[in-house]
């Protein structure tokens, strides 16, 4: 399955999926790029490259439903400054920042998990009197769970 997905937009503005052969709404279109896939949009008429459009007509429509996009300050500098210095900064680092924010993200999350892993035997650790109430918390829950699966 290639990782992108060529669709033509019509003059009634609906969405037309050239590997499925069907016709897509904003919403399925969405779910796709969540899956990983990436989309190109081409005018059927113009042949003129219209992603960037229906990208911002996407999140603009989660916004509109969640009531929140950008926070109001941010939404007036883009305003404000349009082109002229943001372009440079969505194109060049915003992209960078996310990426590396997830990639910190994901570190910190199979961290935290290998640690969860690692502390399943909280009966080694109760020993250690700065973590002794920590972790009796935890042994008294984990011993309630064992009494709860043998009832």
């Amino acid at each position: 399955m290639p990782n992108k997905v060529k669709l033509k937009k019509y003059g009634n503005r609906r969405l037309y999926d050239m590997e499925k052969s069907a016709y897509v709404t904003l919403n399925q279109v969405a779910d796709l790029i969540r899956q990983g896939r990436q989309v190109e949009v081409m005018d059927a008429k113009s042949k003129e490259d219209v992603t960037a459009s229906i990208l911002s007509q996407i999140i603009l429509e989660e916004a509109k439903n969640k009531n929140i996009l950008l926070p109001v300050p941010v939404l007036h500098l883009i305003i404000q400054y349009g082109d002229n210095i943001l372009g440079e900064f969505f194109e060049k680092y915003l992209q960078q920042m996310i990426q590396t924010y997830l990639g910190h993200k994901h570190a910190v999350d199979d961290q935290f998990k290998k640690w969860l892993e690692m502390g399943q035997d909280f009966s080694n650790m109760a020993g250690l009197s700065p973590f002794k109430s920590f972790f009796d918390q935890f042994s008294s829950f984990s011993d309630k769970q064992e009494q709860k699966k043998e009832e």
